[in-house]
């Protein structure tokens, strides 16, 4: 099995890799047990993929990859809504860091760069930013 995020994962180099790896699996394997029905899968954790035979493999993105390796019809769904509250914990925090350094960047910018008004002062900035006598 070949597990990628989705299924346009690989250029025609990539994929030619991927179904040489498959026949070495197969010769491999065969060699220890020849009775072994042996299936190549390329999983792909989201997207679809409505033609899964491609020949030398099967390819199976989104729900049919996340029932072939559990059984379980709605496994693709049991999982995403878990996901999506911790990716929203983690966004909520990078926010609020995010936030945090960009006023810190914001204040310390005004201080060493802007007038009283608000205003930047160009010259000062320019000779931070290029003069070697910084």
């Amino acid at each position: 099995m070949n597990i990628k995020s989705g299924p346009n994962w690989g250029n025609s180099s990539q994929i030619a890799k991927m179904k040489a790896d498959f026949k070495t699996a197969q010769r491999t394997l065969r060699t220890s047990n020849s009775k072994l029905s042996i299936v190549c899968v390329n999983g792909c954790c989201y997207g679809r993929d409505n033609n899964p035979d491609k020949g030398d493999y099967f390819k199976h993105c989104g729900q049919r990859f996340w029932e072939f390796i559990s059984g379980n019809l709605e496994l693709y769904r049991e999982i995403i809504e878990p996901l999506g509250h911790k990716a929203k914990e983690r966004n909520d925090d990078f926010v609020q860091a995010y936030s945090k350094r960009i006023n810190k960047f914001t204040m310390e910018f005004g201080k060493q760069f802007c007038d009283g008004n608000g205003s930047i002062n160009w010259e000062s900035l320019v000779q931070f930013n290029s003069s070697i006598m910084s």
